[in-house]
């Protein structure tokens, strides 16, 4: 056990130094700041068990790392200090249990808390009041001269806005990219064939390092300042608080979310709110700054070799981590599309247990070349099952072999097939009971034909004891029949029987989104039953009809053709008929613009299906009108997630907020 540690630390140090050189010599960098915190904490983690793994070069036993040799080098006049980090409330409650060991009696205090800004930390000197040096954090003691980069962000006076200004005074704050500024470059470096920003971080430490002024003109870093220091001898301010007022009213833009607390329990309050209302902001937060607001206790308490005492960094739950590969399974969704997933060592992911990921397909698993023990980097996007997105491969097993797909589907045993033209292997055999499972959970899914109840253990339960064999069968049981499953019993049972029938008055979009034809999400049905208005229509539409629909490609238009081809799809279409289901468009196209003529429309925030174009023709295709201000003469606000600063003047409104199911209803209903 003893040798297996010494391996993990030396292979934990060598990365981390590995990772420290490009990101502050090389300027390139190649891991993500959280996946660096994740493995420094567990090397520190290695060492506080075994004192003995210390060496003089580990990455835990120094402050910072070289300096690129580009700029010149400068000592700070002040060390610009990193923050000790908190990843939970009781790490934070241990770091005040500490800072109030140091003291012999704890005087009267409060907290400051500010949001934590994801960019890059900077330094400022003002000489009479004129701004005449700009550095880096660097290593923390001495910063590269950035100054000709600086004196381009706008939200940098180059004189203060003060009528006696001290002789020197030193401002500290964070260079930040916004949201809208970071995807435009992205955008630009993508028609340029360059390398894209990882995240806006990257994106604003590579644009402070441009030898070329004019470029970090145009890409239009922002800076919020945080800190100033006076001469010790001539400090006008008491507190946090006072200091952030006093760097507003000379000038500087502040972060207006601070807030002072008396206690924990109110921090907390604080970060929970931010931890939602943050995503919302037009530029990245990863955590929330908690630093004790009286500057004369922050002068008892001074600071560690590496951190202030009096101020910590809380971290927000990470959207990447790391962690083992176990083993490695394959998943066969509804289209017979066989997915392989890593089974990892159970981590906490963006607030959740996450202990498995998707691997895509046969290309990305070669891509990726992941294997059973290797560490890689999980990234959870939105509510959808995380992803590998790297594979740390100075940190794999010498014994490791490369995975290899099965030859043969693991649920029915069919030889699997990867068809021309297409990244995924497939089962093709329509009795596979991996198929029909799948299909009947889509069909049952929220936004198809939802029927509450019906989650994917009832339905495995029903096939299980062989109570349905296709889509139509689940409108033919009975109470009786399913009462005697697993944590079923009568009263569930006819709970489930009623939003079965229940389901029966869905529109007709919801049914064909629900039949699962392949490439037809429910943005694509809805205008396909704008169109066809019938499913007879769908079935004996042509190759040259449907590609004659605005919307719908050469993808969709032969996968609609393939499935119409196939007997079994049209007789569960006549089943499904006989069952009273809505096959046909219920009102016409006139109909639906009448109902939304003189409707005016806002689509903010990313919605869960359509497409923000896909939504506007659907909205004006149904005789409403699609608005790009927001004012009191808006009928209907459409939200999606991220929905940024429309929704709020929305609220303040009063106007009417609706999601995207309930924008389709109303085109619909």
């Amino acid at each position: 056990m003893e040798n297996i540690n010494i391996d993990r630390a030396e292979q934990l140090k060598a990365k981390l130094q590995e990772a420290s050189y490009a990101y502050y010599v090389l300027d390139n960098p190649i891991m993500e700041d959280t996946i660096y915190d994740q493995l420094y904490r567990e090397l520190q983690d290695l060492e506080n068990e075994y004192p003995n793994l210390i060496t003089a070069d580990s990455p835990t036993q120094r402050v910072g790392d070289k300096l690129d040799k580009q700029f010149n080098s400068v000592k700070h006049n002040i060390p610009l200090y990193s923050l000790e980090n908190a990843f939970n409330f009781e790490e934070l409650n241990n770091w005040q249990n500490r800072w109030q060991r140091q003291l012999e009696n704890i005087p009267k205090f409060n907290y400051n808390c500010e949001l934590k800004i994801d960019g890059s930390a900077i330094a400022l000197t003002y000489k009479n009041g004129i701004f005449i040096r700009g550095l880096t954090r660097g290593d923390g003691v001495t910063g590269e001269d950035i100054t000709h980069n600086l004196r381009t962000i706008r939200s940098i006076p180059l004189r203060l806005n003060m009528d006696n200004p001290p002789p020197i005074l030193e401002v500290r704050g964070e260079a930040f990219l916004p949201l809208e500024e970071f995807n435009r470059i992205n955008e630009e470096r993508e028609k340029n064939q360059e390398n894209l920003f990882a995240n806006p971080r990257n994106a604003t430490a590579g644009t402070l390092r441009q030898l070329d002024p004019k470029i970090v003109s145009e890409r239009k870093l922002q800076f919020f300042a945080y800190n100033v220091y006076f001469n010790p001898d001539n400090n006008l301010l008491d507190t946090q608080d006072q200091a952030l007022k006093f760097l507003q009213q000379i000038g500087f833009l502040v972060n207006p979310n601070y807030q002072v607390f008396t206690d924990l329990n109110q921090v907390k309050q604080y970060l929970d709110t931010w931890e939602i209302k943050r995503k919302k902001l037009p530029y990245m937060t990863d955590g929330v700054v908690v630093k004790i607001n009286q500057f004369t206790l922050q002068n008892e308490l001074g600071f560690t070799q590496k951190f202030p005492r009096w101020a910590i960094a809380v971290k927000y739950p990470a959207e990447e981590m790391t962690t083992t590969v176990e083993k490695i399974i394959v998943n066969v969704g509804r289209t017979g599309a066989v997915t392989p997933l890593a089974i990892m060592k159970p981590v906490t992911l963006g607030g959740t247990i996450v202990q498995r990921a998707t691997l895509h397909n046969l290309d990305r698993v070669r891509e990726l070349d992941i294997r059973v023990g290797d560490t890689v980097i999980i990234r959870k996007a939105g509510e959808i099952i995380p992803e590998v997105v790297e594979v740390i491969k100075d940190l794999r097993p010498t014994e490791s072999q490369p995975y290899e797909m099965p030859s043969h589907c693991p649920e029915c045993n069919s030889i699997l097939v990867r068809p021309d033209k297409e990244a995924v292997t497939r089962c093709v055999n329509s009795s596979c009971p991996a198929i029909l499972r799948g299909s009947l959970i889509h069909w049952a899914s929220r936004d198809a034909m939802d029927i509450r109840g019906l989650g994917e253990k009832v339905i495995i339960s029903l096939l299980d004891y062989k109570l349905v064999k296709s889509i139509a069968d689940l409108y033919k049981l009975q109470t009786f029949e399913i009462a005697d499953l697993e944590r079923m019993g009568e009263k569930s049972a006819q709970k489930l029987i009623t939003a079965i029938e229940h389901s029966k008055k869905q529109p007709f979009h919801r049914v064909l989104y629900g039949l699962g034809i392949r490439y037809v999400g429910a943005s694509n049905a809805q205008i396909l039953v704008n169109n066809l208005h019938s499913i007879d229509n769908l079935i004996k539409a042509k190759k040259e009809d449907l590609e004659l629909i605005y919307g719908i490609g050469e993808e969709i238009t032969n996968s609609i053709l393939e499935w119409s081809s196939i007997s079994e799809n049209i007789t569960l279409v006549e089943e499904l008929r006989s069952l009273n289901l809505n096959l046909q468009q219920e009102n016409n196209h006139s109909d639906s613009k009448k109902k939304l003529s003189n409707k005016t429309f806002i689509l903010t925030g990313t919605l869960p299906t359509l497409k923000r174009n896909d939504a506007k023709k659907l909205i004006e295709s149904a005789g409403g009108k699609v608005s790009g201000s927001i004012s009191s003469k808006i009928n209907y606000v459409v939200v999606g997630e991220d929905a940024g600063s429309k929704l709020e003047k929305a609220l303040k409104l009063n106007l009417k907020i609706i999601n995207e199911s309930e924008l389709l209803e109303l085109i619909n209903s």
